[in-house]
């Protein structure tokens, strides 16, 4: 008989079997309740109960092998594995074969795996812009649906972000939040001063395997107002110009000297007659392109995608007063920066 499958099942594994199917159908204990009590939908009244759902609440091992006798009969090779596997676990989701990734990625997840194509340039943009709009207004929806089940197709199924993000670490400042982004849909980078140190840098490093490894179309460097980075390199720059560079004693103060030629770019579009508030306000958005140039300089790989135009490097900066997001475009001399990167090549 079918039910002899579970009826000689060891005591453990039959208990196994009952809690799998209280999980399977805690739904349905509810809808069947429902019914019970009277509350008959017309989509409800034509539809005969599962006899698993009654199975779901007791504890019995009795009411597991009544439900599995009841369970439909499936033919064919193999049959009664996957007549076992159905009634414990229930209806896999929809799965699709993906040439060089797992074997089974599913389709439709609600979250931004491996199974999503990549997002083009443009759209990604407007989509950061959307999120922003909606986290100034108070209208933040995204994770409003997000569940356990995103989270772990996430885990099983890689990642596809849209966008990679480059900012700041400032605790004011963070990032998916002023976007309105889930998990799996930015990939983001922060230090303080949101700055590209040098070429062989984790950041370099880590933003090449956003775009050549998950395939992110769209890099935004992130400023922000009020950045402390750029406060304490204005001062380190203004002081040196008074008394003179002094030796750096800790490994921030190497930081704050490499943001020195932010600061001193600034203060030369101000024509020097500002305020220190001032040079740190302009030297916020000059750190931003500075950012650019610096990644189109030292990823090879990054600087060829944005002269095939297949991904842009855009900047932004974040007022953190108003939460909304300034959007710069991409640097005023890509073509410059790029049309130097070739003529150095070929004259190596």
């Amino acid at each position: 008989k079918p039910s002899a499958m579970v009826r000689f099942l060891p005591p453990s594994l039959g208990r196994l079997v009952t809690l799998a199917v209280q999980v399977r159908l805690h739904q349905d204990r509810l809808s069947t309740a429902a019914v019970g009590a009277g509350d008959v939908r017309p989509f409800a009244a034509a539809t005969p109960p599962d006899p698993l759902a009654v199975a779901a609440g007791s504890t019995s091992h009795r009411a597991v092998r009544r439900a599995w006798a009841a369970s439909p009969v499936e033919e064919g090779r193999g049959s009664k594995r996957k007549r076992l596997r159905k009634f414990l676990f229930g209806s896999m989701p929809k799965m699709t074969e993906r040439k060089g990734q797992s074997p089974l990625v599913p389709l439709e997840s609600g979250a931004r795996t491996e199974a999503e194509k990549p997002v083009r340039a443009g759209e990604a943009l407007q989509r950061l812009m959307d999120g922003n709009e909606r986290f100034v207004s108070g209208n933040a929806e995204v994770l409003k649906d997000w569940d356990a089940a995103k989270t772990g197709a996430l885990a099983q199924y890689g990642q596809a972000p849209m966008a990679s993000v480059l900012g700041c670490a400032d605790s004011r400042a963070p990032v998916e939040l002023l976007f309105d982004a889930t998990p799996g849909d930015v990939f983001v980078l922060r230090n303080a001063g949101n700055t590209l140190s040098n070429a062989e840098g984790s950041m370099v490093g880590s933003l090449e395997f956003s775009v050549n490894a998950l395939g992110v179309k769209l890099v935004l460097v992130l400023g922000h107002t009020e950045c402390g980075a750029i406060k304490g390199a204005t001062a380190t720059m203004l002081n040196a110009q008074k008394v003179g560079a002094q030796p750096a004693q800790s490994t921030l103060d190497t930081l704050l000297a490499g943001l020195s030629p932010v600061v001193e770019q600034a203060q030369l579009d101000l024509d020097g007659t500002t305020s220190d508030k001032e040079i740190a306000d302009q030297a916020v958005a000059v750190n931003v392109f500075a950012g650019i140039e610096k990644l189109l300089v030292y990823s090879e790989s990054i600087r060829e995608k944005v002269k095939s135009g297949e991904v842009q490097v855009h900047g932004a900066v974040y007022d953190i007063a108003t939460g909304k997001v300034d959007f710069l475009g991409q640097h005023p001399r890509l073509p410059l920066i790029l049309g130097m990167q070739t003529a150095y090549k070929a004259g190596r």
